[in-house]
């Protein structure tokens, strides 16, 4: 077992060396755009402070946190710079899913002493070819946001069919994590219309090997069955350890999404502050009744959002603490609802950077470069993810799960039937 570099730092000082940060993440946005991600100083940062080892087990030298503070320490940064909140917090999160659904072995050599940082990417990269004693990776992934940074890779990879399956039914896929020795980070990422600091490089396997228990068989992240509880939930005795993934990971959005909001609006009261109603009596907004309900308005919505993303994080840990005490799975359906509570939390955050406040804050804030145009783009983008095109599909998932509808799977196409 390895202790965590501080074993006596609490959430709370952890979060207060990430709203110590802001003002420099605020000044070195824009470098971080041009780069593509963060620094190697930032970096440095970050690991002193022990952001990546939020999620880490304790065993393997990691801090063990809640989620409430992984998403906390994730809203401050994007508060800060939304870009460098974005890769951060999808270099930290999967660390939750191995320490939860890998056994002690593969945990033990995963994590080693808590130095550890995986970007991941549902889609698979391509096939997965069985060899002695493991595995070979070939193929490419994009969207591996927070890889720059990363010591590990986890991702899905096709397996081969070795037996027929039923009419319709994809390839089942294998769910595995492999160091950076057996991948290469492509330079491509930066093209897009935000989030260009996010660190979201594509990823290259070309003959990368993993052993066989670093990799589960028929597995998809995104529906990983937890109903006969997991392996980490047994080793670590932490219902931290014991959920599902989607509804963790559209919290992590969410977190970042709220980071944003409070980023805009920060920048708005400034503005608000020091500049002039466009019509007469001319005087500063702030005294102004318009600027004062945008405001205000803003404020309160970003408060809801906020209010939605602490509620989801403690669900997460009651329903994996409900397991460990009464043997009561976290379902399919609960992983769908606090998914869904997170997605459409996010889109409000979305109407409320680009209908309360880009929109009053006046053309000159929509200079290349100034702070509210950069969250705006960034925001943007968050409202163009693929977790935000899955909305109908996650309400007809949740509809069918509570009235005990067999799933449609070739509508979902997200995991083997269940037969």
């Amino acid at each position: 077992m390895t202790s965590p570099p501080e074993p006596d730092l609490t959430p709370q000082e952890m979060i207060d060396r990430a709203i110590a940060l802001r003002p420099r993440l605020v000044e070195e946005q824009a470098q971080t755009e041009e780069r593509t991600y963060y620094s190697q100083e930032m970096h440095e940062e970050f690991l002193r402070a022990g952001f990546y080892r939020i999620y880490v087990p304790r065993r393997y030298g990691g801090y063990e946190f809640d989620v409430a503070t992984y998403m906390r320490v994730m809203l401050e940064m994007a508060r800060g710079c939304p870009s460098t909140g974005w890769c951060l917090a999808l270099a930290s999160a999967h660390a939750l899913q191995i320490g939860s659904w890998f056994e002690e072995r593969a945990q033990e050599e995963i994590f080693g002493d808590g130095d550890f940082r995986a970007a991941s990417v549902a889609a698979p990269i391509g096939p997965a070819t069985r060899t002695d004693g493991g595995w070979e990776l070939n193929g490419t992934v994009a969207y591996a946001s927070g890889i720059p940074y990363s010591t590990h890779y986890m991702g899905q990879a096709l397996m081969p069919v070795e037996r027929e399956l039923p009419e319709g039914t994809p390839d089942p896929m294998l769910l595995f994590v492999a160091p950076a020795s057996e991948w290469t980070m492509l330079d491509d990422w930066g093209m897009h219309l935000g989030l260009k600091g996010s660190g979201s490089q594509s990823v290259r396997f070309e003959h990368g090997r993993i052993p066989t228990h670093w990799a589960l068989e028929d597995t998809f992240m995104v529906d990983k069955n937890v109903d006969d509880g997991t392996p980490g939930l047994r080793l670590h005795g932490n219902p931290l350890y014991g959920g599902r993934a989607l509804g963790a990971f559209t919290l992590s959005l969410l977190a970042l999404a709220v980071g944003m909001g409070y980023n805009a609006l920060d920048e708005f009261e400034a503005q608000i502050r020091t500049k002039m109603t466009p019509l007469p009596p001319f005087r500063k907004r702030m005294y102004d009744d318009d600027f004062q309900r945008y405001f205000g308005g803003a404020m309160g919505k970003l408060a809801f959002a906020e209010a939605a993303l602490m509620n989801g994080a403690q669900q997460y840990m009651e329903l994996g603490a409900r397991y460990a005490d009464k043997g009561i799975p976290f379902s399919y359906a609960d992983d769908m609802r606090i998914g869904i509570l997170a997605r459409e939390a996010y889109m409000l955050v979305w109407d409320v950077v680009q209908g309360d406040l880009f929109r009053t804050a006046g053309s000159s804030a929509a200079k290349r470069g100034e702070r509210l145009e950069r969250v705006f783009r960034d925001m943007a983008m968050v409202s163009s993810h693929r977790n935000t095109m899955l909305r109908d599909w996650a309400f007809r998932e949740l509809a069918r799960a509570h009235l005990g509808i067999p799933r449609d799977y070739e509508l979902g196409n997200l995991q083997r039937p269940r037969t």
